[in-house]
């Protein structure tokens, strides 16, 4: 159902047949990399929050992790992340298919600076044996996100 709604949106942008789908696992950054035959740090993935004024998704490179310090600077508050069990009800994707695409409208997006680095990336589209290539200046296009913001910090 996710990536229907997925594919919906995405036609909006005439992207919905850009949609990759393949017959591994695509739930992990590590699995995501493999199906796509890409490197990890180009798997753009979202991790989701909850803020006391709402869910947001972060999309950030694969290498990356949320760096606490900074996360709390700019939202004023601890990272909270959502629980597994309540991500699909509350953002509108399954977990291991949380896109930035077709969320619900309460969920604010932000997009972090580490996926600066590269010309394209990787974002599921809505379930774990999917995804689309996109260009960064195609996910701002497609994403409705607040800002860039930088709360990470690489994997090394």
């Amino acid at each position: 159902m996710s990536e229907i709604k997925v594919k919906e949106y995405l036609k909006k942008y005439n992207m919905d047949q850009r949609i990759i789908r393949t017959d591994k696992s695509s739930a992990t950054v590590k699995e995501a990399a493999e199906a796509f035959n890409t490197e990890e740090r180009r798997i753009a993935k979202s991790l989701t929050f909850m803020l006391n004024s709402g869910p947001i998704m972060i999309v950030l490179a694969g290498d990356a992790k949320i760096d606490n310090s900074k996360y709390k600077s700019l939202f004023n508050e601890k990272a909270h992340m959502i629980p597994f069990e309540n991500v699909e009800t509350i953002i509108g994707h399954p977990v291991g298919g949380v896109c930035p695409f077709a969320v619900n409208k309460e969920v604010t997006i932000y997009l972090d600076e580490s996926l600066k680095r590269f010309e394209t990336v990787f974002p599921a589209c809505g379930e774990c044996y999917n995804a689309i290539e996109l260009t960064i200046k195609e996910l701002e296009e497609v994403t409705n996100y607040k800002n860039w913001i930088d709360v990470s910090k690489l994997n090394m």
